[in-house]
């Protein structure tokens, strides 16, 4: 390894071609992840001049307090091919001068010892610290040669790769079960089956059977008895009648409550000593758009918290608009700003989980919320909010089929976990040369 500094493999902030008052591809500084590669979202903003600009293969790295503390880096990929995108004015774009270099310079920027230089060069007011580029680019680090650097970056992308396809196969069923939510329960598909069925003349059980599988008729004439017998007794479970309510047309026995019906706030304790970064949930560390969770970056100070055990719904009440919300899969504490949903009847909570996760439910948050700049819920309003309520037995059916979907998600979510505690273990190892890349299973030329 050769002593060099950073800017002998890396162009900061390098000069990119945008026109003015054009709309292109924007990152902002809530899209960047705390602890992972890929960006949360892309949008389109009209560019005004100011701001990051960058390309695919850059690496963005947030220069701003409490961002950089928090480790916010990302690696910039799926952009169209020859776009050049910006985004936020606390970014540090770090390109590489190499194509080579792109994946060894992302992990570099996530060196704990990168971001430990960065964070004691900062600048400024307290609360409002920057670093700026020109003290990045004097970072002196033992080099590896060339093709060193690009099979440690081959080997740390791979793991982040693994994550990636976790995180993919986790919204797919996550979109499965919003799918057969919205079909069942906000759009009554079997239910208006039914009722074109009998209009038609035609088995209304049937049609039913149909909107409930997609299957065609020839289809359901090949399935296994027992599945049919299950399916028809699941279409047995729907009206085949609408009728008025305040909230319009619901299918007929349907009743007109409200949340505090069907659920309630928790208000157990735990104990300091017992939470961890990795059970204990604040707003801080719920992402936006319904993305869940990760792990804390540090713990209360206070000598109790509320608590919150596996099946709870936790949902952020500052800034709704952000919709943060995760179903818990182990027991933790949280912050007083993340509120804490429980079930009445067990076997719902599935349920529960995807009624809160609408967007609906998010934009009834907002229009009761207290406060402009900061706004929050309003709890004791949250509770009264008025909903469609199905019978017990079609919620518990519903929790029932999606449950497997989410006791698959958690464990893909352990093995991340597994994952990227490997990655941070070895990322350091292996730019410093302690771990060989003879050493490791496959890289052996």
């Amino acid at each position: 390894m050769s002593f060099e500094t950073i800017k002998d493999i890396v162009d900061f902030n390098p000069s990119r071609p945008l026109s003015k008052g054009k709309e292109f591809p924007f990152i902002d500084m809530a899209s960047l992840p705390v602890n992972g590669r890929d960006i949360n979202e892309v949008s389109n903003k009209v560019f005004n001049g100011g701001g990051a600009k960058f390309k695919n293969g850059d690496t963005l790295f947030a220069r701003i307090t409490p961002c950089l503390e928090n480790g916010k880096t990302a690696k910039v990929e799926n952009l169209p091919v020859g776009c050049i995108a910006h985004g936020s004015t606390e970014f540090i774009v770090l390109s590489a001068k190499s194509k080579d270099d792109e994946d060894f310079v992302y992990y570099l920027a996530r060196l704990p010892d990168f971001r430990s230089y960065a964070i004691s060069r900062m600048e400024g007011t307290s609360g409002r610290q920057r670093v700026s580029w020109q003290a990045l680019a004097e970072f002196n680090l033992r080099l590896p040669e060339k093709a060193k650097r690009k099979k440690i970056g081959k080997i740390l992308k791979s793991l982040d790769d693994k994550i990636h396809l976790n995180n993919q196969i986790n919204q797919t069923l996550e979109s499965i079960a919003q799918a057969l939510f919205k079909s069942w329960f906000i759009d009554f598909e079997p239910v208006r089956a039914k009722i074109t069925a009998k209009q038609a003349g035609q088995d209304p059980e049937l049609a039913a059977m149909y909107a409930i599988s997609g299957k065609s008729e020839a289809e359901l004439e090949q399935m296994a008895e027992d599945d049919f017998a299950e399916l028809q007794a699941t279409a047995a479970l729907f009206p085949d009648e609408l009728v008025e309510s305040e909230l319009g047309e619901v299918p007929k026995g349907w009743e007109l409550q409200q949340i505090k019906d069907i659920a309630k706030y928790c208000t157990n304790k735990i104990s300091l000593k017992d939470l961890t970064l990795e059970n204990y949930i604040s707003t801080e560390n719920m992402l936006p758009e319904k993305k869940g969770i990760e792990k804390a970056s540090s713990l209360p100070k206070a000598n109790s918290v509320p608590a919150f055990r596996q099946g709870n719904i936790l949902v952020s009440n500052i800034r709704p608009y952000f919709k943060k919300i995760w179903f818990s899969f182990f027991d933790g504490g949280h912050s007083n700003d993340v509120l804490n949903f429980d079930v009445l009847e067990k076997g719902t909570e599935e349920y529960l989980y995807n009624l809160i996760y609408q967007d609906s439910f998010f934009d009834r948050m907002m229009a009761s919320s207290k406060g402009s700049k900061m706004p929050r819920g309003d709890k004791k309003a949250i509770m009264d909010f008025q909903i469609i309520v199905p019978p017990i037995s079609l919620r518990c059916l519903y929790s029932a089929k999606v449950r497997s979907f989410y006791f698959y998600q958690n464990k893909l979510k352990i093995e991340n976990q597994t994952l990227i505690d490997l990655r941070d273990t070895l990322l350091p190892r292996l730019l410093s040369g302690e771990v060989d890349l003879l050493d490791l299973h496959g890289e052996r030329d």
